[in-house]
């Protein structure tokens, strides 16, 4: 196992180099000027706008540019070899700063987000798969159904409208200064409240996802051969679904929440601009915005590092899963 992880970490870091190249060269070609708003103001001087654009490295050419950047990205956020950390074009803030500074909040609402619909998902895929063609199992069908192709601007508008429009129960935008009060009773209150309906859209929209491909999957290993070996040794019928069908059926579901992962820290960008979360996704909406690149490749280029290794972390979970994976 330990060799395994060590070739796939040594044949990821090519992997992410041309990753990082194609970030670069997308964004860095990509029209748009981070300083066109300083070059219009007449209240600066022109040669005053060129020094600056010399000083963020704007003049230099594309290959100079992607050194200065990667070096910075990998280097300078340590202080090793006397790299100064990656700046944003607008703020002049260390990029992770910016990304420390939210990162909490992503982790909150997308986290337990992923939680939610992970705890719906199994029971009541399994429950359907197992139930198949029962009343129960049509009432999740449609639900499910329905959960994955509204889309989560349509649920969060229905639910800002509902909750906080007609009945006034919670507030429809999200109020970081709440972060800066102790744990009391009422903050803890307040947080849970404007908190309740971006975990509630990201969570059933992941939940409905997840139910359809537990339920496939159960419906696929209920039938199998060794499923009628357990049951004719006498096993009860919990133990076989538990022990024997859950396991194999949970491999592909696998599979889905680690390409789900990666965004519950890169933040869900849809969901908190409505909700106005100032998380990671609502970050890089803004920077894309503002032509602030810094911030969109380290975004970009950070979700893809993430991608590469809930992949690694999936096939060593395919392992312990079924004991026929062998990995060398």
């Amino acid at each position: 196992m330990g060799r395994y992880i060590l070739r796939r970490a040594l044949a990821a870091i090519p992997t992410l180099f041309v990753i990082s190249l194609i970030i670069f060269s997308i964004l860095a070609l990509a029209p748009g000027d981070p300083l066109s708003d300083l070059a219009m103001n007449p209240q600066v001087p022109p040669e005053v706008a060129q020094k600056i654009r010399q000083d963020l490295g704007l003049e230099d050419p594309i290959p100079v540019r992607y050194a200065k950047w990667l070096t910075s990205s990998t280097f300078g956020q340590f202080g090793l070899f006397g790299y100064e950390p990656l700046t944003s074009f607008r703020s002049r803030a260390p990029v992770m700063d910016q990304i420390k500074e939210r990162l909490p909040r992503t982790l909150w609402i997308s986290g337990t987000a992923v939680l939610l619909g992970i705890a719906v998902a199994i029971p009541v895929g399994v429950l359907s798969a197992v139930r198949q063609y029962s009343l129960f199992d049509q009432i999740a069908t449609t639900l499910t159904f329905f959960g994955f192709s509204i889309p989560t601007f349509f649920t969060g508008l229905l639910l800002i409208l509902l909750f906080s429009i007609k009945l006034g129960w919670l507030p429809f935008i999200y109020r970081s200064t709440l972060e800066q009060d102790s744990w009391t009773l009422s903050w803890i209150v307040a947080m849970l409240k404007q908190s309740v309906m971006p975990i509630a859209v990201l969570g059933l929209f992941q939940g409905a996802t997840l139910t359809r491909y537990v339920r496939a999957s159960m419906l696929e290993n209920l039938h199998l051969d060794y499923v009628r070996t357990a049951r004719a040794k006498g096993l009860a019928e919990r133990h076989v679904i538990s022990r024997h069908v859950l396991r194999n059926a949970l491999i592909p579901v696998v599979t889905i929440v680690a390409l789900q992962l990666p965004g519950v820290i890169t933040g869900a960008v849809i969901t908190e601009q409505i909700f106005r979360v100032p998380g990671l996704g609502r970050l890089l909406i803004d920077s894309i915005i503002n032509n602030d690149t810094p911030v969109v490749m380290t975004l970009a280029f950070m979700f893809s590092i993430l991608v590469v290794f809930f992949n690694l972390v999936a096939d060593i979970i395919y392992g312990w899963l079924d004991p026929r994976i062998k990995y060398s």
